[in-house]
């Protein structure tokens, strides 16, 4: 990826990848914002003859750019999903009912938004699906966008700057070959693991 970050086409793809994993979590959208953030790296830590070159400066535009097309897909992505909800409450409701999860989930988003907690929404970008089950919810429950919108934005945010600076300096450090992108994707990994973690010990509504 390192010869094709400058291509346009790079970041039609990861915003793509990005904006559609809240509909395919399976999609490895972040091992792309990573891949490509270590390439980046990669291309200023070495020269053409593959020495290193501490001189060739910072990627400044690369790493903006892979950061703004990454928050932005993200925040495009959640208001689907939550437009889709909303506009569809009637049967969304019915599934989240059927789900313990996603009832549960629904409860407790409705609770920390209404009492200004809005972080969960932040925290529940980083964990498997979390960003799904959050989006869903607050359309469901038809909470007003001026809620939703500002957390979903700080929350695409958060997460495209911890991918793109996880995988920046992990190609910093060890270079652009597969460990520098299987330490950084493991960092992500982990603060997935962690973040559903939280979430699931945030307090309900009876708990508050």
């Amino acid at each position: 990826m390192g010869d094709l970050i400058h291509a346009p086409w790079v970041y039609v793809l990861i915003g793509l990848s990005v904006l559609l994993d809240i509909f395919l979590p399976v999609l490895p959208s972040g091992v792309i914002v990573i891949a490509a953030a270590g390439a980046a790296a990669g291309r200023t830590a070495v020269d053409a003859t593959g020495l290193p070159a501490p001189s060739a400066g910072f990627p400044l535009f690369e790493v903006c750019a892979l950061v703004l097309c990454a928050a932005a897909a993200s925040v495009l992505g959640d208001l689907a999903v939550y437009g889709l909800a909303r506009k569809g409450s009637a049967r969304f409701a019915r599934a989240i009912a059927r789900s313990r999860r996603l009832a549960a989930a629904q409860g407790r988003l409705g609770h920390a938004l209404a009492r200004g907690a809005g972080p969960l929404v932040v925290l529940a970008r980083f964990a498997p699906a979390g960003r799904s089950v959050m989006s869903l919810a607050a359309g469901a429950a038809h909470r007003r966008t001026g809620e939703f919108l500002p957390w979903s934005a700080l929350a695409g945010l958060a997460w495209a700057l911890y991918g793109v600076g996880v995988g920046y300096f992990g190609g910093q450090w060890l270079g652009a070959n597969w460990l520098g992108t299987a330490v950084p994707v493991l960092a992500l990994f982990g603060a997935g693991g962690l973040a559903a973690y939280l979430v699931r010990r945030r307090p309900g509504p009876s708990a508050a």
